[in-house]
């Protein structure tokens, strides 16, 4: 049953990303969006700091929890989604690569030279690049409890965006393995979110920026495979796309090291200052 909704329905497999077919696939959609996203968080932001000067945290209840919850049950089915799609992909077609001496391993970072974006793999490619607008929700969420908009923040959502619209329009490389990697990792991710949302306890190290480091090295791996393939096998599909997208993933890699530094720059400078406070405060007694 869950093999066929996921791989073997009729609006599966039959799927075309076309400007008919699939809604929000056009360019002008996309920048669209996006600018509406940015001008969005930067309004909120300086609203919030016009009226209300302190920075007390506004309730928001259980709606991150839910959030949560709800992005685990989504990157989920897009995970066993694509990784059926690409079983029952691999199986039809697996005549045609013997012919050309191709593995599935091969197929699965260097897609062959007039793939275009239809059936099963890019179906779930594009119920990604729609998630891809639910995960922009936690920046909202930042600014509503912690009053702070972060730049890494917008660029990231904003970037990975673009980034998936580029997978469909171009039928890029790579791309399947993304999608596992990002879902497998995200569920994670937002499993353990929602387990502090509820109130249970953190980890003691930083959980979320270790496994986004995590998928960032995996995306560094797998990117220099679909380079080498790209000579090897004379040639993968949207290598045009794949090489701005490598240009954006080091843009990101960049960034986020910056902002976790910053970040436990930061938090060590607040513990050697508490830990001063308690020594003076020892001293005075």
């Amino acid at each position: 049953m869950m093999r066929y909704y996921l791989s073997e329905h009729p609006s599966v497999v039959n799927f075309r990303w076309s400007h008919s077919q699939s809604w929000g696939n056009t360019w002008s959609f996309l920048f669209t969006s996006i600018a509406a996203y940015i001008l969005f968080s930067l309004f909120l932001h300086l609203l919030l700091c016009l009226l209300f000067r302190h920075r007390r945290p506004l309730p928001l209840g259980p709606i991150p929890a839910v959030h949560s919850l709800s992005m685990v049950l989504i990157s989920l089915t897009i995970f066993f989604g694509i990784l059926l799609s690409a079983a029952a992909e691999i199986h039809e077609t697996r005549w045609f690569w013997r012919r050309n001496k191709t593995t599935t391993f091969q197929w699965l970072l260097c897609f062959p030279l007039g793939t275009r974006p239809s059936g099963r793999v890019f179906f779930w490619s594009y119920i990604f690049y729609l998630s891809r607008f639910l995960h922009t929700l936690r920046t909202f969420f930042a600014i509503l409890r912690r009053r702070r908009l972060y730049f890494f923040q917008l660029f990231n959502h904003s970037i990975l965006i673009f980034m998936s619209f580029l997978w469909l329009e171009f039928s890029q490389s790579f791309q399947v393995l993304a999608i596992l990697f990002t879902t497998l990792l995200y569920s994670v991710v937002y499993g353990y979110r929602f387990w502090t949302a509820i109130g249970l306890p953190s980890a003691c190290f930083p959980f979320v920026a270790s496994c986004q480091i995590l998928l960032l090295g995996c995306n560094v791996v797998c990117h220099v495979g679909v380079l080498l393939l790209h000579f090897m096998k004379g040639g993968c599909n949207g290598i045009g796309a794949w090489l701005f997208n490598s240009v954006l993933n080091a843009a990101i890699l960049f960034l986020f090291l910056n902002f976790y530094m910053k970040l436990h720059l930061k938090n060590r400078k607040f513990e050697e200052t508490q830990n001063l406070d308690s020594v003076m405060k020892s001293k005075d007694i």
